[in-house]
């Protein structure tokens, strides 16, 4: 299992990266069809905000209103 740590770390990553967008896409300007079941898990994934815009290459937030910088 240790040659492939790295490996599934990124794996998870990317995991949590699109999990990130789908809570995230009614604030980006993308219609989500599951808005009820995401808008809960919106205060979860504002804690986690800042290191993934960073991940994203993105300097600071993309949403109007969220200073996390």
């Amino acid at each position: 299992m240790a040659p492939y740590r790295r490996v599934f770390a990124r794996a998870k990553r990317d995991e949590e990266d699109l999990f990130m967008m789908l809570v995230l896409s009614e604030a980006l300007g993308v219609p989500n069809p599951a808005s009820g079941a995401t808008l809960e898990l919106l205060p979860e994934m504002l804690e986690r905000m800042h290191d993934w815009h960073t991940r994203q290459g993105l300097d600071s937030s993309p949403i109007d209103g969220l200073a996390c910088c």
